[in-house]
């Protein structure tokens, strides 16, 4: 289909049909219930809430004032909108986000994920692919995230920041995310990459293919992830995979490439620190050496698969880094608001859903120009989303329909660059400094919301 082709009554009425099941307001409001003169019911508040960070992390009252400027829509019909006398104020807005049950959240961004996901097509035998990472971010210095994810030490004594661990799940074609895991990477009760992995894995949609780096490619992540119905293709280091290779069978091997068969046991250690583990505990995998122009993949599957094909199926895993990047850097995830740990794990569920609502519409707008979805820039595409339908008054059913083609026809144009021969190696994308007046205020804020009221002089 061109990028040209006008949006049919029938496709538009499909995107509506998809929006609203993605968002079940009804069924959303039914799980917590708001009294009947609330303005900022379940489903209005989490759609502030993502707007929040479609907005790049908007202040609480930029997006009341945006809500009240754009999208009154969004609002219930009471007395208050009909009159114009909704106060700009944020407050109500602030206590509404506090009132919002974790649960509920959490319900509403695993439907956007799931429903995403389930509609994406399949990519080998049948099964998805789904890339796991790590990947951390830091976080206001109060109190109260501090001790939940202690900041970062060295002989000079901690840091300032809290520094949360998150472990993230990406559908490999359309870069939909999964609700992240989320955990302390230091202090005495830290996280590890393997044991979030091992959380999410039961979440993954049904027989998936897992994607991932070298530091998952051990035993107990591989073995908890054929457990979990999944396969498995990691990444491994290279003095893993010599030690791998010393017990292995050598099957095939062709230009400096090997692939040999291996009978996958636990080590002491991997039984120190996971003594789940059943006495009878194996794999059989096949191990890869790939060489690359620059590098060697060393790669451990379960997926009866050659080496060149395990080298080109690997290939996707960096995509990951790019859907990490857009959501922490383009959408601001990176510098969450919030002051407590409550409100930082809802902020981040609606920030995925944000996510997924931008992967949503690049989705179709690569659908209108017959490419797959991440031929498109996010950046461009969310740019788009913004300025073209969120940005806008409000108008009739009709009249949006027109504006939802036009966006959807400028963002099948934000096409990435395609440079044959050139080369993109893994590098890590700028973090933004974090100023000392922001760090200031954080403090201050926090501090002065614990402070009881001056005395009086008089």
């Amino acid at each position: 289909m061109s990028a040209q082709s006008p949006l049919t009554e029938q496709e538009f009425q499909s995107a509506v049909e998809l929006l609203h099941r993605l968002l079940p307001g009804d069924e959303l409001n039914r799980l917590q219930p708001s009294g009947p003169a609330t303005v900022y019911t379940t489903m209005v508040t989490l759609w502030m809430m993502m707007l929040q960070r479609l907005g790049g992390g908007k202040s609480l009252s930029g997006v009341v004032k945006d809500v009240l400027a754009y999208n009154r829509e969004l609002l219930p019909d009471c007395k208050r909108i009909r009159e114009g006398t909704l106060s700009e104020n944020s407050g109500a807005f602030s206590e509404a986000r506090q009132r919002l049950r974790e649960g509920t959240v959490e319900f509403f961004a695993n439907r956007v994920s799931d429903s995403l996901i389930e509609s994406s097509p399949l990519w080998f035998d049948g099964r998805r692919g789904i890339i796991f990472d790590g990947t951390t971010i830091t976080l206001a210095p109060t109190d109260e995230l501090r001790a939940e994810f202690p900041p970062a030490s060295n002989q000079h004594g901690e840091s300032v920041w809290p520094v949360a661990l998150l472990l993230v799940a990406h559908e490999l074609h359309s870069g939909a995310a999964l609700t992240p895991e989320i955990g302390a990477m230091y202090g005495e009760n830290n996280t590890s990459e393997a044991q979030l992995a091992r959380r999410l894995l039961v979440r993954v949609p049904p027989r998936s293919i897992i994607l991932a780096d070298a530091n998952f490619g051990i035993f107990s992540v591989a073995y908890h992830a054929v457990q979990a119905g999944h396969e498995a293709l990691f990444r491994v280091t290279k003095s893993r995979f010599k030690s791998y290779r010393r017990q292995a069978e050598l099957v095939d091997e062709f230009e400096g490439q090997a692939t040999y068969r291996w009978r996958w046991t636990p080590t002491p250690k991997d039984r120190k620190t996971n003594p789940d583990l059943p006495a009878d505990a194996a794999l059989d995998v096949l191990l890869h050496e790939v060489p690359l122009p620059n590098e060697t993949l060393y790669l451990v599957t379960t997926l009866l698969v050659s080496g060149e094909c395990a080298g080109e199926y690997y290939a996707h895993r960096y995509d990951v880094e790019h859907d990490i990047r857009n959501v922490k850097v383009v959408l601001n995830t990176e510098r969450i608001r919030a002051h407590s740990a409550a409100m930082v794990r809802k902020e981040l569920l609606t920030s995925i859903a944000a996510y997924n609502l931008v992967v949503q519409f690049r989705k179709q707008a690569a659908q209108l120009a017959n490419l797959p979805p991440r031929r498109l820039s996010f950046t461009g595409v969310w740019n788009t989303f913004e300025s073209f339908l969120l940005h806008q008054p409000p108008c009739s059913a009709s009249e949006w329909m027109d504006r939802f083609s036009a966006a959807l026809k400028i963002a099948a144009r934000d096409k990435l660059p395609n440079r044959p021969g050139r080369s993109y190696p893994r590098r890590a994308h700028p973090r933004r400094p974090k100023s000392t007046r922001f760090m200031k205020e954080l403090v201050s804020q926090s501090t002065n919301s614990e402070k009881p009221p001056p005395k009086s002089t008089k």
